[in-house]
Formats: structure tokens, sequence, C-alpha cells
């Protein structure tokens, strides 16, 4: 599904102009990334939490030159889904073969 889908079907559900949905979702989207830049997290309930996650540093190899480099410790962004989120997709998806 693509963010025009879900523009579509939420467009399509509540009865708005496709231009709003796209311009509310589009803003949403916005607000979730500005949270994790300034690295406040977002709760959304029976939904989930967009954190944000900090790496250790660690040593990397490079195999080309076969030499060994510092990964400096950063910071990246996740999705960790709620219980009812998992149950949900757990209980009503069939599993792909």
């Amino acid at each position: 599904m693509t963010k025009a889908d879900i523009v579509a079907k939420i467009s399509e559900r509540l009865g708005l102009e496709k231009g709003d949905v796209q311009s509310t979702v589009e803003t949403f989207m916005e607000e979730v990334k500005n949270s994790l830049e300034t690295g406040d997290n977002v709760y959304l309930r029976g939904f989930g939490s967009f954190i944000v996650k900090t790496r250790a540093e660690k040593t990397g190899r490079n195999i080309s030159k076969n030499t060994t480099i510092k990964i400096p410790a950063h910071n990246i962004p996740a999705f960790k889904p709620a219980k009812v989120f998992v149950e949900g997709v757990k209980t009503k998806t069939e599993i792909a073969v």
C-alpha cells in the first residue's frame, strides 16, 4: 500500500477531498519526522510508537581494502507496534509461503 492508496481510502471513507486528506497525511508524517529529529518519541495508543534508537559505536570491515573501520554511535528512527496491533496482524493475516 502506498501513500496515494492511503489517501484514496481515507478520502472515500470520510467523504473528504483527496487534496485535503493528502495534506493531512503529509503534515502528520512531517510532524512525526520533526519530533524524532528533535529526540522526542511519538506514542499512538493502539497503533504503536515511533522512537529514536541509539546504535553503539562498533568496528566494521571494508572488504575491498581489507581494513577495519570505526562506525561511530548514531541514532536511527524505529517503529514499535502496539500489542493489539501485533495480535491483529498475527490472527488476521495468512502466512505467505
